[in-house]
C-alpha cells in the first residue's frame, strides 16, 4: 500500500484517499478551440513515460478535495515530495543524493 502526504490537509494516509490525475506541469492551451487537430492531440494523449522521478498530479478525493503535486519514482513508487498546486518544480537533486 502507498502512503501519500497530502500538502493541505498535512496529513499522510493511504493511496485509497486519493486519485492520480495524470501528469503534472502540463501547459493547458488557453484557447482550446483555436488548437489544430494535431496541436489537441498533442495536448490529451501525449506524456512522457519516464523511468524513475515523474511529476504527477492528485487529489485528496476523500478528504480537503484539492488537486496537488507530486514526485513518485515510477520504478519503486516512492513518493519523494508532494507540493501545492501552482508552486514551482522542487529541485530533485537533493533528494536523489540521498539515494546514493
Amino acid at each position: 500500500m502507498l502512503l501519500i502526504h497530502c500538502p493541505y490537509c498535512d496529513e499522510t494516509l493511504p493511496e485509497l484517499e486519493f486519485t492520480y490525475a495524470g501528469e503534472a506541469h502540463i501547459d493547458r492551451p488557453e484557447n482550446p478551440s483555436e488548437q489544430s487537430d494535431a496541436e489537441w492531440e498533442s495536448f490529451l494523449f501525449l506524456r512522457e513515460n519516464v523511468k524513475g522521478p515523474h511529476f504527477e498530479r492528485w487529489r485528496h478525493f476523500h478528504g480537503c478535495g484539492r488537486y496537488f503535486n507530486a514526485v513518485r519514482n515510477t520504478i519503486t513508487d516512492k513518493f519523494y515530495i508532494t507540493y501545492k498546486a501552482g508552486e514551482a518544480r522542487p529541485d530533485l537533486s537533493a533528494l536523489l543524493e540521498d539515494e546514493k
